[in-house]
């Protein structure tokens, strides 16, 4: 893996040290490149990061699911991304399709996750206005830290009961039926979940976007295309005008790009 932006020193290393491609980036190497900010001097404040992976072409997907336009590389930072976050925020529609499972505790970075006042694994918040879920999969009945669910105040009673008697932590996040970003992020962040994380997905990145509060996005450009009518990695409402966002950096493997960008 190669830095190409910003240009150091280290660059210039990691280059060499590998030939063109450079070597393989350590987990704690990958970890520092992907740190979330510094708390400031009133305490930590919510940073909400997204990680989505697109072809060429625009495509977040491929046959419904992202595995395979990523790569091994991709999958290292999404593991990465994981173990540095306190809670990874999802749509409901992601879970069903990409079968999402509980986060697992990684030896690697167990003493980091303790020292940094963390649990041993992310709480996995899924999204649903619905709650249209199978609360009999792992993800609710057997998870390292309870599944949060985030749902709106006029949310079925009876899913709701569902979702607590798997063993989920329900969250309403709402007035109406729907699920509020602005309302989700504090109510996560008064729970103590202030790193997080979003991997879609595109609808609930969409909505994030157009409520102003996504922070920081990590794109992972794959040299592929793919053509079709494959979602872009954000979609739902269009804000007003272009938000802009700043490059912090950018990694590069087998083409592979590695991109993160924050709020300008």
């Amino acid at each position: 893996m190669r830095r190409l932006f910003p240009a150091t020193d280290v660059t210039d290393e990691t280059g060499a040290a590998g030939g063109a491609a450079g070597r393989e980036w350590s987990l704690a190497e990958l970890a520092a490149a992907y740190a979330y900010p510094e708390p400031g001097p009133e305490g930590p404040a919510p940073w909400l990061r997204g990680n989505m992976v697109s072809t060429l072409d625009g495509a977040a997907q491929h046959e419904g699911r992202s595995q395979p336009i990523s790569c091994p590389a991709d999958m290292r930072i999404f593991g990465v991304l994981r173990a540095l976050a306190d809670a990874v925020v999802v749509g409901a529609e992601t879970v069903r399709q990409e079968g999402y499972r509980p986060a697992r505790a990684r030896a690697e970075f167990a003493a980091a996750r303790e020292a940094a006042g963390q649990g041993p694994a992310p709480a996995i918040a899924v999204v649903s206005a619905s709650l249209d879920l199978d609360f009999s999969l792992p993800l609710f009945t057997s998870p390292l830290v309870p599944t949060l669910v985030l749902t709106g105040a006029a949310a079925d009673p009876e899913r709701v009961a569902a979702a607590g008697k798997a063993g989920a932590r329900v969250v309403v996040a709402g007035e109406g039926a729907g699920v509020d970003p602005a309302r989700a992020v504090r109510a996560l962040a008064g729970l103590g979940h202030t790193r997080l994380l979003t991997e879609g997905g595109p609808r609930l990145l969409g909505q994030l976007i157009a409520a102003g509060v996504l922070d920081e996005l990590c794109l992972t450009v794959a040299p592929m295309v793919t053509a079709g009518d494959a979602q872009r990695i954000a979609g739902g409402p269009t804000v007003t005008l272009p938000r802009r966002f700043t490059l912090s950096s950018m990694l590069e493997e087998d083409g592979f790009l590695f991109t993160r960008y924050r709020r300008a």
